[in-house]
């Protein structure tokens, strides 16, 4: 059963969406409670424990795993207290160092815009760019010099904030950056698409459900066979897109040209699959859907948000066409 539309708003407005990068999974706190964390991660109830399974595949606490390998103190507070380690990186690219990022004597300079989870990070991790290679580095969020600025988004149920480094104090960290990058990069784009997975297929069952509730001409409107094929076109559009988020889960231990080939895959489809569903699903429900006491239009501008993130749908078609070619 749907929560109250108050109980969703006050969760939106308090801005603890489970979609960011660096966040834990908290499933202990929403087992039974009828909240879906991670994938389509509004708080107005679970659409089926499958979605919840989607969201513990990777673990949000794991995408930055990779550039802690040599820090088990970080991990463990990420997994036990939700301690969160944000990738100082732009949300909406492909995670890499920001050009205006200046390393000067173990000490940061520079700016970074649209970095998700930054308001509420015990530490940031970031890349920086140097003549020939990157390196991470990680900067306590309290650390002096430190500037973290929370921008509005369309999508209350994350939080996005510019970063401000004025001399910093830092400490780099021991690793191949690159390679570490590369992996976060994966896992990210994956954890967006598995995210994307659960809000479209949690649209599609709420438009259902309007549809079979909503009388016009005397009887529901899902009665009407032309709404039945379109929320058909709908289920199929989510099927190819379960299949390609399960193809690339599965190929992330693969080679790595056949694990990039998976996750542009997945990414592109649900891109695209998350776009026709969300615009049916507000369609569907008419005026009512573009309220902000529905659920439908959280979910709308969620996934609208999704489609950008690490990655947008247009440029991994581009990198799937390149990663094909014969």
């Amino acid at each position: 059963m749907n929560a109250p539309a108050s109980a969703g708003l006050a969760f939106v407005d308090a801005g603890r969406g489970r979609g960011d990068v660096g966040a834990a999974v908290a499933a202990d706190r929403c087992a039974g409670r009828g909240c879906a964390v991670g994938v389509g991660a509004l708080s107005w109830g679970m659409p089926r424990p499958t979605l919840v399974a989607r969201a513990l595949i990777l673990g949000l606490a794991l995408v930055v795993v990779p550039a802690l390998v040599d820090e088990p103190k970080l991990i463990r507070a990420a997994a036990e207290s939700g301690e969160v380690t944000a990738l100082a990186v732009r949300a909406d690219r492909i995670p890499a160092a920001v050009p205006s990022v200046k390393n000067s004597a173990d000490r940061l300079s520079g700016r970074i815009p649209c970095v998700l989870g930054a308001a509420r990070a015990q530490r940031l991790l970031v890349p920086v760019h140097h003549v020939d290679a990157t390196s991470l580095w990680l900067v306590d969020s309290a650390a002096g010099g430190m500037g973290v600025h929370p921008r509005p988004l369309l999508d209350r149920s994350r939080d996005v904030a510019d970063i401000t480094l004025d001399d910093v104090q830092a400490r780099r960290l021991d690793i191949d950056a690159t390679a570490a990058l590369g992996e976060i990069a994966t896992r990210a784009a994956v954890l967006a698409a598995a995210d994307a997975l659960g809000a479209s297929e949690r649209m599609l069952q709420l438009a259902v459900d309007y549809s079979k509730q909503r009388q016009q001409f005397g009887q529901a409107i899902g009665n009407f066979q032309v709404l039945q094929h379109r929320m058909v076109d709908m289920y199929m559009e989510l099927e190819q897109a379960v299949a390609a988020v399960y193809l690339a889960v599965l190929n992330l231990e693969a080679e790595p040209d056949a694990r990039a080939r998976a996750v542009s895959a997945a990414k592109a489809t649900i891109g695209r699959a998350a776009r026709f569903i969300g615009q049916q699903a507000v369609q569907l429900h008419g005026g009512m859907g573009m309220t902000e006491e529905l659920a439908i239009g959280h979910y709308f501008k969620r996934l609208t948000a999704l489609q950008f993130e690490f990655g947008s749908t247009d440029f991994h078609v581009a990198r799937y066409a390149q990663l094909t070619k014969g």
